[in-house]
């Protein structure tokens, strides 16, 4: 792999990136103020805000800017704790939403998106329309990114020294670990996703390998969310730690399940010839179970949280 391939991965993510940030600022503007009604109205039921918490995702298409928000909602005492972990267990199956989006293969029409996208921003006064030209742009601009990132990432396939990396890979908790210290360092677990699709794609890693990378993104994602709870009060640090035990608790369930039962090859069975729909469903897959799952013991994870993180005397 050359300089130029590793500047051009790099370039593909920081356009990524930075079309996932346009996109969601675009769409959290266009909420906006509706975002904390909806919120405030309609999360005093487990199952209703769960559902709240994916759709407000889906549109925002970020974990991590829903959460960093919930945070800033449970500091300024907007929100209780207990709403606030429920439409968390829902933002992590939003998500998923980006994979699936990624998976359609609609790189094609990515310069279209970006180009109709920037003539509506840099030609239209009209307030609505601007705004549909930044999700349109941001849209175009990730998948340009996404696109310039497989490039770079061809060569790979005859690099011996990340092939014998990616065989250190096998052991699941050396794949946890991998993929948690990508996330936590690019701050996206959408962005990780993106990337493991296209490697899995290119054959750079098999499907089996790869789950164990997808479990790690979901560790690494709640970094966002630490570091934007260290500055608030007692109960936003507590569902920072909350959104924590809940990707872990999906963690070691997933791992044993992949380890002790045919899961990979099911999810696989699924979409045989779509290696990036296969990444993408088992994203979705993990997220809709441990939400499952967790609805039945988040009280006493929220015990475990409150032991941890008590009320100062």
């Amino acid at each position: 792999m050359q300089a130029t391939d590793l500047l051009g991965m790099m370039g593909g993510l920081a356009l990524f990136l930075y079309g996932m940030k346009m996109m969601s600022d675009a769409l959290e503007e266009s909420a906006g103020q509706k975002l904390v009604d909806i919120l405030e109205k309609l999360t005093d039921h487990k199952i209703k805000a769960i559902l709240v918490g994916t759709v407000v995702t889906c549109f925002v298409q970020s974990s991590s800017a829903m959460t960093v928000m919930l945070i800033g909602f449970v500091n300024a005492h907007v929100m209780s704790l207990q709403r606030a972990i429920w439409v968390v267990m829902g933002a992590n199956i939003g998500t998923t939403i980006t994979g699936q989006m990624l998976a359609l293969d609609i790189g094609i029409f990515a310069p279209i998106l970006a180009i109709v996208g920037v003539v509506l921003i840099v030609f239209v006064s009209h307030d609505f329309l601007k705004r549909c030209g930044e999700i349109m742009g941001g849209f175009g601009i990730l998948f340009m990114g996404l696109e310039m990132m497989s490039q770079s990432m061809l060569p790979l396939q005859n690099s011996t020294l990340f092939l014998r990396f990616a065989e250190t890979l096998s052991n699941p908790f050396m794949g946890v670990l991998v993929g948690f210290m990508l996330t936590a360092i690019i701050q996206s677990s959408s962005a990780s996703i993106g990337i493991l699709q296209t490697m899995v794609a290119q054959h750079l890693l098999p499907f089996s390998q790869a789950v164990y990378l997808i479990f790690g993104f979901d560790i690494g994602t709640c970094m966002t969310a630490f570091l934007a709870s260290l500055s608030g009060c007692l109960n936003a640090k507590r569902l920072a730690l909350f959104h924590l035990f809940l990707n872990m608790v999906g963690t070691g369930l997933f791992v044993v399940l992949c380890q002790w039962t045919p899961l990979v090859d099911l999810v696989a069975s699924f979409t045989p010839m779509h290696p990036m729909r296969q990444i993408a469903n088992m994203h979705t897959l993990f997220n809709v179970m441990t939400t499952f799952v967790v609805i039945f013991i988040d009280h006493y994870l929220l015990d475990l949280v409150y032991k941890i993180l008590p009320a100062h005397h």
